[in-house]
């Protein structure tokens, strides 16, 4: 039967508990195989089943984009939204049999469309007599087992998590979520699943959910002094042993953390961002780990564990619903229990069926609302910008963004001990596809422009913070010799920096010499014509994940904050531009910063 949290759990208050489930799930053919020779001439008793593991979800559950409001299209032809997940789940079920199945997620549910952003701020599910959240309605619809809690899970609060959680009909796992003061869990660790077997003997399976530790970081504003985020291996170490114990035949660990053993915000926490292969590696008692948070494909990918050498098989399914991991697990009976044989890992890709027609009338409604939301007009442009050029090109479309940034932070400090200093401000080409038009301008136009939930802080920062910061951003460009020809599709993202990774400021001036080496780039450094004083301060507008670490910027983390809000920066920029009424580029455009060889510019 499905845990329903509202029952079994009340709150979070059971802490320390995990969560074990009696029953399979419903009925089916059971996979079950019989193999030759096992000691007394009688053959072991063996027996398969497939985990199936989403991750990274992000608010998708139609194959549609409300930025562009159209179909969902990239260039690979990827479709997303669980709809698309629901068939290949239901595919998966008439194949192997439904009791011989179960289906898990890995966090980051909540937040990244205008959907999951409707339903969290527009129509609240937190509002007296509120909505069910559509990613709740569809999980469940669909049959989820459990899902881990991803960090962007904690983006609206604790109330907007919490009431999520008491709508969904299976547990949301942390077991490195914990309260700040009993630093028991504040959610449920595990869960522990019965699977029917046709032998008499049910295979018990326990999925251990873990979260990313950056929490801490990145949503400081909601979780400081609530919650605590220690290590994925720490937690693994603790609780593996445990559900061992407790009699788990199988042990998946849903992970909320990529597989590379790296982190973006540095020294600031003593833990790994990326951690999965990690956990795989020094936690033995492991069978699988399906993996999330780093937005990768890794259809199988084996670690040794160094106590056991056992081989650990990982998988993470690419994000947004675009794929399918599937764990296949071989078990044969041996000294009165199960134990793994050999687990195997691949993935479906959502492209190759269509949307479910169950999950597309379910929340057709919702939908519908989100669609006429984002196609508001809240004012129109003089000329039609574009971020297209903007990873190479100084572009007006991102000098609005610092505009409007830099504007909000002057008018908060106006009249104040810092009201006197310079702003600049700081932002990134989150899309290279993102476009104000010419003429009306709709909410999802300028939302486009800031897909990521950031809020915004003013920063105190010297003119030498500032160089350094620079130089840190300008890795983001691979050194080009003068004279070299330059290729654009092969300029950016050296070291597999993002897009979001690249920072320009507005509010001084400069080169980046991409000829020269990493650290040493930028050149010309001036404010209002005059080289920038090492010495001088200025106030820095900057997003909340910059400030708390992301992306492991330089001097930022450390300097002393001046001002912050909550409300989103895309929220900010809609709000602008409905104040305005009309947008006109030759009123802010600027070239404050252009790429050069020896001098020479490179456009």
């Amino acid at each position: 039967m499905p845990l329903n949290r509202r029952n079994f759990l009340g709150r979070s208050a059971v802490a320390g508990a995990g969560v074990a489930l009696a029953g399979g799930v419903s009925s089916g053919p059971a996979v079950a195989s019989e193999s030759k020779g096992h000691g007394h001439g009688r053959p072991p008793k063996r027996y398969s089943f497939t985990v199936m593991g989403t991750t990274d979800l992000h608010g998708n559950v139609f194959n549609w984009d409300y930025f562009t409001d159209s179909e969902f299209d990239d260039k690979a032809h990827n479709d997303v939204g669980l709809a698309k997940i629901s068939t290949l789940v239901d595919q998966i079920r008439e194949d192997r049999g439904r009791r011989n199945t179960l289906l898990i997620d890995a966090g980051d549910t909540i937040q990244g469309t205008q959907l999951s952003y409707y339903y969290a701020k527009i129509d609240p599910i937190t509002a007296k007599r509120g909505p069910v959240h559509p990613m709740a309605q569809a999980m469940n619809r669909i049959g989820y087992d459990a899902a881990a809690l991803g960090n962007h899970e904690f983006n609206y609060g604790i109330p907007v998590l919490r009431k999520f959680e008491e709508q969904c009909d299976f547990p949301l796992l942390g077991a490195n979520a914990l309260d700040a003061k009993t630093l028991r869990p504040a959610f449920a660790p595990y869960v522990i699943k019965r699977v029917r077997t046709p032998h008499g003997r049910d295979v018990r399976v326990a999925v251990l959910g873990l979260t990313n530790p950056g929490i801490a970081i990145w949503d400081k504003a909601n979780v400081s002094g609530k919650m605590v985020f220690p290590g994925l291996e720490e937690q693994a170490a603790k609780w593996v042993p445990k559900l061992r114990s407790m009699g788990a035949d199988v042990v998946i660990v849903s992970a909320h953390s990529g597989s590379s053993g790296t982190s973006s915000y540095g020294d600031q926490l003593p833990y790994v961002e990326n951690a999965a292969g990690l956990v795989a590696e020094q936690v033995s008692g492991i069978d699988a780990i399906l993996v999330g948070h780093a937005h990768s494909e890794i259809p199988e990918y084996f670690v040794t564990n160094k106590e056991t050498g056992k081989r650990v098989v990982l998988s993470e399914p690419l994000k947004w619903g675009q794929r399918l991991t599937l764990f296949d697990f071989d078990l044969v009976w041996e000294k009165g229990r199960w134990v793994v044989e050999k687990v195997a890992a691949s993935v479906l890709n959502s492209n190759t069926v269509e949307e479910d027609p169950r999950i597309t009338s379910l929340l057709g409604d919702e939908h519908a609302k989100v669609v006429a939301y984002v196609n508001q007009v809240i004012g129109t442009s003089v000329a039609a910008m574009s971020t297209a050029d903007a990873p190479w090109k100084d572009e007006p479309v991102i000098d609005l963004i610092n505009l409007v940034q830099a504007e909000t932070v002057k008018a908060a400090l106006a009249g104040g001990e810092y009201g006197g200093l310079p702003v600049l401000s700081q932002a990134a080409c989150f899309s290279r596809t993102a476009a104000i038009p010419a003429g009306e301008v709709t909410i999802k136009d300028a939302a486009g422009l800031y897909p990521f939930e950031n809020t915004l802080e003013a920063r105190l920062l010297t003119g030498a913070q500032l160089k350094d910061y620079l130089e840190y951003s300008a890795r983001y460009y691979v050194q080009t010799a003068a004279g070299a020809p330059v290729d654009t599709s092969k300029l950016t993202n050296a070291e597999s920096i993002p897009d979001y990774n690249y920072d320009v400021v507005s509010g001084v001036t400069y080169d980046i010499d991409i000829a020269k080496p990493v650290g040493s780039r930028i050149v010309g450094l001036s404010f209002e014509g005059a080289p920038v004083d090492p010495e001088a301060q200025f106030v820095f507008a900057v997003n909340n994940y910059r400030a708390s670490g992301g992306g492991n910027f330089p001097h930022v983390p450390g300097a002393k904050q001046l001002w912050a809000n909550s409300d989103e920066i895309r929220n900010t920029i809609i709000g602008w531009v409905q104040a305005k009424g009309s947008v006109d580029p030759a009123e802010f455009a600027s070239v404050d910063w252009r790429l050069t060889r020896d001098g020479v510019p490179v456009f």
